[in-house]
């Protein structure tokens, strides 16, 4: 097949959704298909993938430019390249495609109907706006989650005959041969892990609040260590931290190198994720990959992520959070079991059996397109 792809995630530095859009283009890839990147501007990630297909990189910067070259540019690039598929991997299609061309989105979420107050008011307003026609053009829509698809298909009924659940697979965290001394963080003992955007969605206040709310003996024994750049809208996180008086077991790592991220992982208790929101959850199974639990929310896909190889807990609730910490701190069976179940649980999760998925779904909507012509 020819397959064009909408690479606009691969303009700023890497995310969630852009390892999604790598990892299945590389996939893709060696599943022998060819790849047309389109891109608004000069790609700032993906580097990698890219040189594995054609890429067209246009003039486009910025917030409104790009939506305007998603309608107009996008369009006839495609047409010219005589693409078989147009794959929108991150919630976006143009509307006009050529009519010969099948087309398919990628659903990864739908926070700006649940969890509107967590983004930024452009991101949210560009979804609200984006996905509804999206889905409607779409031959055929893959969802990261059931979680995800059952949303979808509460918020657009209609789509619900098109849609299909592929899971992304995990990716393998570099090495921690390079990796930083323990101590050049600050840990000098054992903690509990976060890893992820400092921003709202991750529900970091309340997590502090219920760390906060553990036995002395229990902060004494385990640091509660933040790893993940910054994000937004969390205010003054370090005054947060003195107010709850908990300075002294709490450490901010800012942003980490893969081979950094591997050691934290490796030499953790748990991962403490319990997020307001997922629509999947990357670092569930990275962490489970390293053969360590994960304290993961009742909501949305993390139950489906986690398996049995999580703790779950009521995100909105401070006191739910504090005692499934306590729990994975203290209680050695438990946590014993949940590490025995973590390996196999991440094995779940791989992206040349997503990859054949999305390959499938690909024909279907070949099969279906040329069918209307």
């Amino acid at each position: 097949m020819k397959i064009g792809i909408d690479a606009r995630n691969f303009i700023t530095s890497m995310t969630g959704i852009g390892r999604y859009v790598l990892e299945m283009s590389r996939h893709l890839a060696l599943l022998g298909h060819q790849l047309y990147f389109y891109l608004p501007e000069a790609p700032h990630s993906g580097q990698e993938v890219l040189a594995a297909g054609q890429v067209r990189v246009s003039r486009f910067p910025g917030g409104v430019r790009r939506m305007v070259w998603a309608q107009t540019v996008l369009p006839r690039l495609a047409a010219r390249d005589e693409v078989d598929i147009f794959w929108g991997p991150a919630h976006r299609l143009p509307y006009r495609l050529d009519r010969r061309i099948a087309r398919v989105i990628t659903i990864h979420d739908l926070v700006w109907r649940d969890m509107a107050a967590t983004m930024r008011w452009q991101t949210w307003m560009a979804d609200r706006l984006l996905m509804k026609p999206g889905v409607a053009v779409a031959d055929e829509i893959v969802a990261v989650s059931a979680a995800t698809a059952d949303v979808l298909k509460s918020e657009f009924p209609a789509c619900a005959g098109k849609l299909h659940v592929i899971h992304p697979g995990l990716t393998a965290i570099g090495g921690a041969q390079d990796a930083k001394a323990l101590a050049s963080f600050g840990i000098d003992r054992p903690y509990m892990l976060f890893v992820g955007t400092l921003e709202p969605r991750k529900n970091l206040l309340r997590l502090l609040q219920a760390y906060a709310a553990l036995p002395e003996a229990i902060r004494q024994r385990f640091l509660l260590v933040l790893a993940g750049g910054q994000g937004w809208r969390l205010g003054d996180l370090k005054g947060h931290i003195a107010h709850l008086q908990i300075e002294s077991s709490v450490r901010l790592t800012g942003y980490v190198s893969d081979a950094d991220l591997a050691q934290l992982y490796g030499q953790a208790r748990f991962l403490a994720m319990p997020s307001l929101y997922e629509g999947f959850g990357f670092p569930i199974i990275e962490a489970n990959a390293m053969g360590i639990p994960v304290l993961a929310s009742n909501t949305s896909s993390m139950p489906e992520v986690a398996g049995n190889a999580g703790l779950l807990v009521d995100p909105n609730d401070v006191q739910s959070i504090r005692s499934g910490l306590e729990s994975l701190a203290t209680d050695d069976a438990l946590h014993a079991r949940l590490c025995a179940n973590a390996r196999a649980n991440a094995a779940r999760f791989d992206w040349s059996e997503s990859a054949r998925q999305l390959e499938r779904v690909f024909e279907k909507a070949i099969a279906k397109r040329r069918g209307a012509i």
